[in-house]
């Protein structure tokens, strides 16, 4: 079981991502676009963090967060964007949906490790 999902559609940032957290305790799944994302979080209850791309084929991060917390009615996730996207708009559309977390690429995984290993319950 996962704590952390990684949904993007570039394996090298995927795999970066997941890599990273793993070697740092994490239990990590992954899925290469928002509905394998949706699909991931409907199997597996014991994720604590989905760590998303925006820009994505079939389904877009922001749409995942949004049928995450519509259809599966899930608001105990933390969802954090990792993305190039760096609009104010997109972000406000973000947050409204349910996101709770936005990182501009790069990922700077020191930055981040305490906040994820506190959602995950790791510390």
């Amino acid at each position: 079981m996962a704590h952390v999902l990684i949904v993007d559609d570039s394996s090298v940032s995927r795999d970066f991502v997941a890599g990273y957290l793993s070697r740092n305790g994490f239990e990590v799944a992954t899925a290469s676009d928002g509905r394998e994302g949706l699909a991931q979080l409907r199997d597996d209850p014991s994720i604590r963090l989905v760590v998303s791309d925006v820009n994505m084929p079939n389904m877009d991060g922001i749409t995942m967060a949004e049928k995450m917390r519509q259809e599966l009615c899930n608001k105990q996730v933390r969802i954090v964007m990792l993305t190039t996207e760096n609009n104010t708009k997109l972000r406000e559309r973000g947050k409204a949906v349910g996101v709770n977390g936005w990182i501009v690429k790069p990922f700077r995984g020191e930055q981040v490790l305490g906040s994820f290993r506190m959602i995950c319950g790791l510390n």
